[in-house]
């Protein structure tokens, strides 16, 4: 009697969890094998159509497998479980990996697809490192203070806490529907008394250090916003957010002393793995140079002293000989006592003018050079003549000195401003061929000319510019003229706003003294009162001020009494040192604990946006290095690898010119100018003509096609809660991986994410198997517990190398071209080997979870797959085995077939009967015999009879 086998077919049963929430598992329950379907081959398989070939709807398509009831089902189990919950106390002996988003602001728009872009690949690589063994940090938080929550509290008088809080539960919501594995259990807000009692903390320990100071400095006031504003807060003169006027301003302000780390900030960038070009934008920002300090005495027009010395910095020594004026900025301190009677009003208004410039927009090279004589001169100490001190706003009052001796036979800028004002050029440095174009300044190294002079006993000439520099700054030195110097393009870091929303300073100022007196650590958190009026107060004095009865208050050392700083602090704040508190998130005793931080630390891959790569990493490195120094941390710097991702922007739109009489005008017309209007024109009136686009209607009318970034004042954001309801989390994480490299920028289009839909599609239906005539699907899948064969097992590890390969190197779309190979593979397969199934589910885990997820269970798996081992590729199946195989007729070599080195004489004889070349030698011809020697040859013998050449 023949023994009948079983089937293994899994159901799920909607069974209440018990208290202890435990997940739904699936019960396992055996069928004979009638009972499940048969595997049906159809073109459904490939464009997701019916079984039976016929069409089906739009929205029927796009849900081509169950991701609606298949994602909550799995969200609601990782959540219930915590199965991302990395717990306090972990095993050390474990490695591990510790990867961050860039903190998001939650704004009240939500995300936009834009934003899941970065999220999603640091998803991927948590999941692929748990899978390897590690243990992994991967948390959430907010930078919550701010501005714009500010602002919108101001427009609706509703408090910024409420507001925050809305938008913080709705990114919460979103982050949770895309199956993001974070650690909920650690999450953040910057907003928090018990986060921002820590900041105030650091806060004392750089008062303490002498690293936070006050000074009169001038700032970018908005008037309109009522607050300070960061120079990138600037745009053209006014503020990013509103488009308020800024003007410069001096006010008295917090400021950290970030300068005091310039070299190290410099210098330990060397060690860190991340994008050269941010580097590169890091050393510019910081700006190292050398060179020299030197002193000009100020004088009248007739060359008498004035009592005055102006101090300017130079890199550039060696032209000391060709400064024929000096420039001072706008907002020098002596600006006052260098500006004549004559010319105080001209100054005044120049001044003016200036303020309400951003230092951006002032030292932009492309921007015509303006300045106004200041009616005092300078004694050039090389040459004992007599040069004019003029006020110019592309020098900056917080670069070096705040003043320059111009060079404009050898400097652009002062070329530029020489020629308009009528200053004369002296050239001091030949070019070494000595073909230079007088007409322009040179800018280059070369000899020295022109620059002696016997009274002051300086004589350079025939000096190479470096050795002219050295000895300049040696007769600087000797003669009490200046001295070396090196200096920083970066400033002083100021830490000051106008602002409500944001952390209170940790100090009071004594009434009777005006003293200022830090409070006591165990003060701390000083908690940000309520107001019902977050209104600017119109006169500078921050929005605190209102808050009388908390701004009085006594010392509570002395009992003396004292008022509060009414100062905030930027948004900056709470986000520099976020990444340490995730380390140990519940510490009530202390930032974080040393033995987490020397475990956890440093962050070993951050990703985030270009956009603030410059200043926010800058100041976290800034903060991180004193936290080092005072023994906080175990590491020199926070962020070991940085990965930038690119921008995703809007749909391509198509735009068409017309004339002044209404007519479309072709975009590659000669001469279109601002006389022409623009025209949107919709998607489904364009085609493609070759590399133009054009209009259906009219292609000779060409278009221009361009994406823009996301943005609600264009209408091009794609709400990503739209696209999960249509095509599912999976799709979308999926797409926005294989839309490109991670750090380009790309093109966002419905019909990209509508492929990679079909590709989970055809995923699905490969391991479940068809659907049934009322389009549900059976609970189980289509896998056979029978020996993988080796072209099988090949594909399969072929598949594990790649998508392991291009994970490591944060290639994802290439990872995800290998699973759709393997998945066109496996289609031509008759079986389907549960064993070469499950390592398949496993690889795409980290990219479809909740489908990975679901795949396992119909597998027979009661766990999640999160902490299941992820394949390893063996090398046995990765070599190439096939080989090119002569075939002979009756001795005569007549081409060749590429078999498997295992490949038997009646597998080649087949193969070579289909191939085009060989089969008219072979077919109606009787064979005597064969002769085959595996691996060399193939020769067919045959009936002795005349064979065709």
């Amino acid at each position: 009697m023949q023994t009948q086998t079983q089937t293994r077919v899994t159901l799920r049963f909607q069974v209440p969890s018990p208290a202890a929430h435990r997940p739904l598992l699936p019960f396992v329950v055996f069928f004979p094998p009638r009972r499940r379907p048969a595997r049906v081959r159809c073109s459904a398989a490939v464009s997701g159509g019916s079984p039976g070939g016929k069409a089906q709807s739009q929205a029927q398509q796009r849900k081509a497998y169950p991701f609606d009831e298949v994602e909550p089902r799995w969200q609601r189990y990782w959540e219930e479980n915590c199965t991302f919950r990395m717990p306090d106390e972990v095993d050390t002996s474990k490695p591990k990996y510790y990867i961050l988003d860039m903190f998001p602001y939650p704004s009240g728009a939500g995300l936009h697809v834009g934003h899941p872009l970065g999220y999603t690949a640091t998803d991927i690589l948590s999941r692929y490192k748990r899978m390897k063994g590690f243990n992994v940090l991967h948390p959430m938080g907010w930078d919550a203070f701010g501005l714009p929550a500010e602002q919108y509290a101001i427009e609706t008088g509703t408090h910024p806490k409420v507001t925050t809080k809305c938008n913080i539960k709705r990114f919460r919501t979103q982050l949770k529907s895309l199956g993001f594995s974070y650690d909920w259990e650690r999450e953040l807000s910057t907003t928090e008394p018990e986060y921002y009692k820590w900041t105030q903390w650091i806060f004392l320990q750089l008062l303490k250090k002498g690293l936070a100071y006050q000074a009169e400095i001038p700032v970018n006031w908005c008037p309109a916003l009522g607050t300070v504003l960061a120079n990138e807060e600037v745009v053209n003169g006014v503020s990013e957010r509103g488009g308020h006027p800024v003007v410069r301003k001096p006010m008295r302000q917090w400021i950290l002393k970030i300068t005091a780390y310039a070299n190290r900030l410099l210098e330990d960038l060397h060690d860190l793995d991340w994008p050269e070009s941010i580097k590169e934008m890091q050393r510019n920002w910081i700006g190292r140079s050398e060179g020299a300090e030197l002193e000009f005495s100020v004088v009248d027009s007739q060359g008498c002293e004035k009592g005055l010395k102006l101090s300017v910095y130079t890199t550039r020594a060696d032209t000391i000989f060709g400064a024929t004026f000096l420039v001072v900025a706008p907002e020098h301190i002596l600006l006052s006592s260098l500006t004549s009677e004559a010319q105080h009003e001209k100054v005044e208004h120049y001044r003016e003018l200036a303020s309400r410039k951003s230092d951006l927009e002032r030292t932009d090279l492309q921007k015509e050079k303006t300045g106004v004589f200041s009616g005092s001169y300078a004694m050039n100490p090389a040459t004992g003549e007599v040069i004019p001190i003029w006020i110019a706003d592309y020098v900056l009052g917080s670069y070096g000195t705040g003043a320059i001796m111009a060079v404009p036979a050898h400097d652009s800028r002062d070329h530029e401003f020489a020629l308009k004002y009528n200053i004369p050029v002296i050239r001091v440095v030949n070019g070494i061929d000595r073909s230079n174009d007088v007409s322009k300044p040179y800018i280059d190294d070369g000899i020295m000319i022109n620059s002696s002079n016997s009274l002051s006993g300086l004589d350079i000439n025939g000096l190479s510019c470096k050795d002219a520099a050295s000895k300049v700054i040696s007769w600087l030195e000797n003669t009490g003229h200046g001295t070396k110097k090196v200096n920083y393009k970066l400033r002083d870091w100021l830490f000051a706003r106008q602002r409500y929303w944001g952390e209170p300073f940790p100090v009071i100022y004594l009434d009777d003294s005006g003293e200022l007196v830090p409070l006591p650590e165990n003060e701390l958190p000083l908690v940000l009162p309520d107001l019902d009026d977050f209104n600017p107060t119109g006169t500078g004095e921050p929005p605190l001020t209102k808050a009388i009865s908390w701004v009085k208050t006594v010392d509570p050392i002395s009992g003396r009494p004292a008022k509060r700083e009414t100062n905030t602090m930027p948004q900056w704040a709470g986000s520099c040192w976020y990444y340490l508190r995730f380390m140990d998130p519940k510490n009530s005793k202390a930032l974080v604990d040393k033995d987490k931080e020397r475990y956890w630390g440093p962050v070993d891959v951050y990703v985030g946006g270009a956009e603030h790569s410059v200043l926010h990493l800058l100041y976290a490195r800034f903060w991180h290095k004193v936290l080092y120094d005072i023994g906080v941390v175990s590491t020199k710097e926070p962020f070991q690898c940085l990965i930038n991702q690119g921008l995703i922007l809007g749909e391509v739109e198509y735009t068409a010119y017309k004339d002044q009489e209404g007519r479309l005008v072709s975009a590659d017309s000669v001469g279109i100018t601002d006389n022409h209007s623009q025209e949107r024109v919709p998607a489904e009136k364009v085609m493609k003509v070759g590399d133009f686009y054009v209009i259906k209607d009219n292609p000779t009318i060409r278009l221009v096609a361009r994406a823009y970034k996301m943005s609600k004042s264009r209408g091009n954001v794609i709400n990503p809660d739209d696209v999960v309801s249509e095509y599912g989390a999976d799709s979308l994480r999926l797409y926005e991986m294989f839309m490109g490299p991670l750090r380009d920028s790309k093109t966002w289009s419905t019909g990209g994410i509508e492929g990679v839909h079909r590709f989970l599609a055809r995923t699905w239906r490969l391991i479940v198997g068809p659907p049934l005539p009322d389009g549900s699907y059976s609970y189980g899948t289509v896998a056979t517990d029978g020996e993988p064969t080796s072209e099988q097992l090949r594909a399969l590890h072929r598949c594990i190398a790649k998508v392991s390969e291009e994970i490591e190197e944060t290639r994802f779309n290439t990872g995800i071209s290998a699973m759709m190979e393997f998945v066109n593979a496996a289609y031509k397969w008759d079986k389907h080997p549960k064993s070469v199934l499950e390592p398949f589910v496993l690889l795409l885990s980290p990219f479809a979870p909740h489908m990975a997820e679901e795949l396992w269970s119909r597998l027979g798996h009661q766990e999640s797959l999160a902490y299941e081992q992820f394949p390893e590729a063996k090398s046995e199946f990765l070599k190439d085995s096939n080989i090119v195989l002569p075939v002979q007729i009756n001795g005569k070599t007549r081409g060749t077939i590429l078999v498997e080195e295992e490949c038997s004489e009646n597998d080649a004889f087949r193969l070579a009967s289909q191939d085009e070349k060989l089969s008219k030698y072979i077919w109606g011809k009787t064979i005597r015999k064969k002769i085959y020697v595996p691996g060399r040859i193939l020769n067919v013998i045959l009936e002795h009879q005349k064979v065709s050449s």
